[in-house]
């Protein structure tokens, strides 16, 4: 099929996130601006004992028992997402003709829990002992695979590792796929679960997690002057994506158009930003200009807002200089934690709802606002107003940037 150009509708979310199983306890979760971040036991005896779990994710209920013991628990979370995502959008995946149904999903760190396990085998056990599931719940392109094995989804199938970009950069790549005429019907997304140990110590070691043990809820503060780190989380976010001609014809109902998208690397360094901004203003810069909206035009941005002191500052002072004080910003992690390379996605779907329901949650956490970063940040509750364009950044280590802009139907 040629090359359409044509805009992109969201028709569907899944989300399984910390603040809940499902878009409706997320939404209220996330407005009512309640941290979910806790002391973890899996976590005893490391410096940082506490982060952002799923609350009630019972695999064998939700997917049965193969899927809950065969599966690695990122993609356990994705499936259920997508589901979730093809449900809302009124999809029947035994009538769809799954040649033309594409999975695009970002993940950066794959089975870490299955890896640590192993190797403890490995050495205490043995070769023989390693499981033969091993390598399969580990790979992180599984995510992509297993979901595409469970909706009968035959068309592109691939997984974006842009670090903590991930999300964001999937749905831009499943907007070009659909843009060309690749797919009709892409899933969309991102899903991370790596709150082991392991991982945990090394996030710890770069300085990138919140010291604030002794009150974990009040722990990830974006853009606070007082904020040290984020709180690390898992979670998925799917988005169903469709051509709007094709979603109106079918009678679908859009929650959104991804008006543009736009995507930059730092050159700079493997953790920091820029300290110019540069990389995430010209991926801003290019999404605006993708979308046809001026910097003007921007009612709200779910930031990437990590609670980071060097994150924080740099991405404040770029939407300060890219788009004023205009824009109602909000950073959703001090709810959810920060789920790694799910966040762009489980972010982009905070901001459709924002521009559906016309309400801004709250930046919880945040007391003393940085002085440096002089924006019109949302706290205490949400904030009630129209969201005709919104904007969600994503940053990742290896200096990935990607942004949405997102528009009412």
């Amino acid at each position: 099929m040629a090359g359409t150009g044509a805009d992109v509708a969201i028709t569907g979310l899944g989300l399984v996130t910390p603040a809940g199983i499902g878009v409706p306890s997320n939404w209220q979760r996330v407005t009512s601006g309640v941290s979910c971040a806790t002391t973890d036991p899996a976590l005893s005896g490391l410096p940082v004992d506490f982060d952002c779990r799923v609350p009630g994710f019972d695999a064998e209920e939700l997917l049965g028992g193969f899927a809950s013991w065969q599966l690695e628990r990122f993609v356990q979370l994705a499936i259920v997402a997508a589901r979730q995502a093809i449900e809302d959008a009124g999809l029947d995946p035994s009538s769809w003709d799954g040649t033309r149904v594409g999975i695009v999903l970002g993940n950066s760190l794959g089975g870490t829990a299955t890896f640590e396990e192993q190797y403890r085998t490995l050495r205490e056990e043995g070769p023989g002992k390693v499981s033969p599931l091993m390598v399969t719940r580990y790979m992180p392109n599984m995510v992509a695979g297993y979901v595409a094995i469970d909706c009968g989804a035959r068309g592109p199938s691939l997984v974006t590792a842009t670090a903590c970009a991930s999300g964001t950069t999937a749905i831009g790549t499943a907007r070009a796929l659909l843009r060309a005429g690749e797919c009709d019907i892409v899933l969309a997304g991102g899903s991370e679960s790596a709150l082991t140990p392991t991982a945990m110590a090394g996030l710890t070691k770069m300085g990138a997690l919140s010291r604030h043990r002794e009150n974990p809820e009040s722990a990830c503060r974006p853009f606070d002057a007082e904020r040290d780190g984020f709180v690390a989380a898992e979670g998925a976010g799917v988005l169903v994506l469709e051509r709007v001609a094709d979603a109106r014809a079918r009678g679908a109902a859009v929650r959104a158009v991804v008006r543009g998208y736009g995507a930059a690397s730092d050159a700079h360094h493997p953790t920091a930003p820029r300290p110019d901004g540069q990389g995430i203003e010209q991926a801003l810069r290019t999404a605006l200009a993708d979308a046809g909206v001026a910097a003007d035009e921007v009612d709200h941005v779910n930031a990437h807002g990590t609670a980071t002191p060097m994150n924080d500052v740099i991405e404040g002072q770029m939407l300060r200089r890219m788009l004023g004080n205009r824009p109602a910003v909000t950073s959703t992690k001090g709810v959810t934690g920060h789920t790694l390379a799910a966040a762009g996605a489980i972010e982009a779907a905070y901001a459709v709802l924002a521009v559906q329901n016309g309400l801004v949650p709250p930046t919880v956490n945040l007391k003393n606002q940085d002085p440096a970063i002089d924006l019109d940040v949302v706290t205490g509750e949400a904030r009630r107003m129209p969201v005709e364009v919104a904007v969600s950044t994503s940053l990742g280590f290896g200096g990935h940037n990607a942004v949405l802009v997102l528009t009412a139907s």
